[in-house]
């Protein structure tokens, strides 16, 4: 069955118009409750997003582009799974991304494909993070509900996918400087392409990272999906296939590091390298423990606001409260100025918004203000605030209560059975 809803959004020219959105009429699996009633509202407005997008294939809008982006899905695909029943829309989706895969392997950004023209799609096709959804996303689905039959109807697009990966990095980079640069893991760094990047950082142009490779990016994909696929080809009984990804991923991971770092030590400024290099464990665990350190310190410089983008923000607070930053994990996921996930449930909000400051203080109008992403980080409230975990139909409860909330509880109607966990404080500890 389907529903309508009327919806105010924004078209490309900034013009705010009203139309009638369809949504699905999804069990709702996952809920979640917390004493600050933003939050609650945060989740409240991710359902709708969900809801309003995951109509036979899960769209980025219900109103404007209307296009079913694969980075949007690998980034919001545990979050999705935990919220409602979307596992079927999502498997026929993964349909549309094996049916209109490149012969040379790339992976369509948008599947099935939207009305631009050809050349223009397919130039700007592949892109890491987004293309890698063709392993990522079957990959969650597979740990969550313990059916191998995801795996194996996408086996054949995850192999062509990853050798493409492999083909660029056999690529030389074009500029000289990097040519020139002594580099023993250069088979296995990706310094060539047209890659979205990080996407959305704030304060960086989106569109700047389409005009320079990006190397660091490119080649933690290569290793971080290398590892995941060659778990698959283990699961599947593909022995030889898992030693040939399991090795090739290292590489890679070695090449991240020689281009990513010095002697283990992450140089940037932006929390999102520091996110995708612990979370891809790209680092050892003394590193890890110093890069956690160092991303603590950046969120606070920069007065508890992420400067994440579109890839590393769904990571951000699980890993800060995985390396005993709870405190700043908290405080981030309450804070309601931008950029901040509350920021937009204090301008009242009622799904999640493309961009941070889809409405900012002067009432000004930016891109869409219903699009799902963002909503990944509901995916940490069920998991980390309430510690639910379900693998290989394993249940674990293991909760990070913080004292900046009351009480939280969530209920997960889960594969195996109904999952409830939840925790308050009573008194002052």
């Amino acid at each position: 069955f389907r529903y309508a809803k009327v919806v105010t959004d924004i078209d490309l020219r900034g013009a705010e118009f009203t139309s009638i959105a369809v949504y699905s009429d999804m069990e709702q699996l996952g809920s979640f409750e917390c004493s600050d009633q933003r939050v609650n509202q945060l989740v409240r407005n991710s359902v709708w997003s969900l809801k309003s997008n995951f109509c036979d294939v899960p769209t980025d809008c219900p109103t404007r582009e209307r296009a079913a982006w694969t980075g949007d899905m690998g980034v919001f695909a545990g979050t999705g799974i935990f919220l409602a029943d979307c596992y079927p829309v999502i498997r026929k989706w993964l349909g549309e991304c094996r049916l209109n895969q490149y012969e040379d392997g790339k992976v369509a950004n948008i599947a099935p494909k939207n009305n631009v023209p050809g050349f223009f799609s397919g130039m700007l096709a592949g892109s890491v993070g987004w293309g890698d959804a063709c392993i990522i996303v079957p990959y969650t689905l597979y740990q969550r509900y313990g059916d191998r039959r995801i795996l194996e109807e996408n086996y054949e697009m995850m192999k062509k996918w990853y050798r493409f990966l492999e083909g660029r990095a056999k690529q030389k980079p074009l500029n000289p400087i990097k040519r020139l640069k002594k580099n023993p893991y250069r088979d296995y760094t990706i310094e060539t392409g047209v890659d979205y990047g990080e996407w959305c950082e704030p304060d960086v142009e989106s569109t700047m990272a389409m005009r320079t490779p990006q190397g660091k990016v490119a080649t933690a994909y290569f290793s971080y999906s290398g590892r995941l696929l060659a778990d698959i080809a283990q699961i599947l009984g593909h022995e030889d296939e898992a030693d040939h990804y399991r090795n090739t991923a290292e590489k890679a991971k070695e090449a991240f590091r020689f281009i990513a770092t010095e002697d283990g030590k992450i140089k940037s400024d932006r929390q999102a390298d520091y996110v995708r290099a612990i979370s891809f464990d790209l680092l050892n665990e003394k590193e890890k423990s110093q890069a956690a350190a160092e991303l603590n310190q950046l969120v606070i410089r920069n007065d508890y606001h992420l400067n994440t983008g579109f890839l590393s923000t769904p990571s951000l607070c699980p890993v800060l409260a995985e390396y005993g930053y709870l405190e700043t994990a908290y405080r981030l996921l309450q804070q309601d100025t931008m950029p901040g996930w509350l920021y937009a449930v204090k301008k009242g909000a009622t799904t999640i918004w493309e961009n941070w400051d889809g409405i900012n203080e002067k009432g000004e109008v930016k891109n869409s203000l219903n699009h799902y992403s963002y909503g990944a980080v509901c995916g940490w409230l069920f998991e980390g605030v309430c510690g639910i975990h379900l693998q290989d139909n394993h249940i674990t409860i293991q909760p990070v209560p913080g004292k900046m909330l009351q009480y939280a509880k969530a209920v997960y109607k889960s594969p195996v059975g109904e999952i409830i966990s939840g925790w308050k404080y009573e008194q002052d500890m």
